[in-house]
């Protein structure tokens, strides 16, 4: 059985990476990892092209737990699952939780062979209410 696939998406790049470098070093190579941010220019923002690259790198059949830093990452993610289309599109959920402690605790709960929608019960259980 594959473990869901987590998906990290930051406006900025080095967080985005920082992020991605913390979850690897928590559980290893057992869960499908990828990131992006920044615009391309070497800026602050988010690509869509490259959200649907990440996700592609990170795919697994149990799903993939898109995390996202700000309201524009959400809505290029949202914007790239929907350019993937069905049936994997399907599969996919874009996660608004804090980003370094969501991806985290999703990948811990995706290393343990936890399903998508408990993952991202999980990153959403650190959102303040």
């Amino acid at each position: 059985m594959s473990n869901v696939g987590i998906v990290i998406v930051s406006h900025s790049p080095l967080v985005a990476e920082g992020t991605a470098d913390m979850v690897r070093q928590m559980v290893g190579d057992e869960v499908p990892l990828a990131w992006c941010g920044g615009n391309g220019h070497g800026g602050l923002g988010t690509n869509v092209e490259a959200i649907m690259g990440a996700i592609d790198k990170a795919w697994s059949e149990a799903g993939v737990a898109i995390l996202v830093d700000l309201g524009g990452a959400e809505t290029n993610s949202e914007m790239a699952v929907e350019m993937i289309g069905e049936p994997r599109s399907q599969k996919i959920i874009v996660c608004n939780a804090p980003i370094v402690e969501g991806a985290v605790m999703a990948a811990t709960e995706a290393s343990g062979g936890a399903s998508l929608r408990e993952v991202v019960a999980t990153a959403h259980e650190l959102s303040p209410s």
